[in-house]
């Protein structure tokens, strides 16, 4: 069982306000050594968010093609909205309401068939440039 996935991040009050709007919640804060640090949960999952202080930007791994090593989170929005593109609107619109940037698209929704499934997949980045993957599952082929 996969107990949580760590995120660093330059600024942990940022990325806390981009995840909770995500549908996670924080759970736990606590230190990390001499720094911020969070658990939140939500989506079926637990993210541990910890600031780094002097932080340097990260690689690419959406655009860089021989980036080799943790590609990307992704969140199955099926239950969540009624289509990719409603939901990135509201996420953002969201998002704009308290004051955070919007997020870089980086694959608009698209179709992808995946086995006998046809999904909607789209990518954004969160507030550090991690490549984030939302899917919504539209039918059984």
């Amino acid at each position: 069982m996969l107990h949580h996935i760590s995120i660093r991040t330059a600024d942990i009050h940022r990325s806390i306000a981009f995840y909770e709007c995500l549908g996670f919640a924080v759970s736990e804060r606590f230190t990390t050594g001499y720094t911020l640090a969070c658990w939140m949960e939500g989506l079926s999952g637990r993210l541990e968010l910890i600031q780094i202080p002097e932080p340097q930007p990260a690689p690419d791994a959406f655009n860089d093609e021989h980036y080799v090593g943790y590609y990307h989170l992704s969140f199955d929005l099926t239950e969540l909205a009624e289509n990719l593109t409603t939901w990135l609107a509201n996420f953002t619109a969201t998002l704009q309401t308290l004051g955070q940037p919007a997020p870089t698209i980086l694959l608009a929704p698209t179709q992808q068939i995946i086995g006998a499934t046809v999904y909607e997949v789209a990518f954004i980045n969160d507030p550090d440039r991690l490549p984030l993957e939302l899917i919504y599952r539209q039918t059984a082929i």
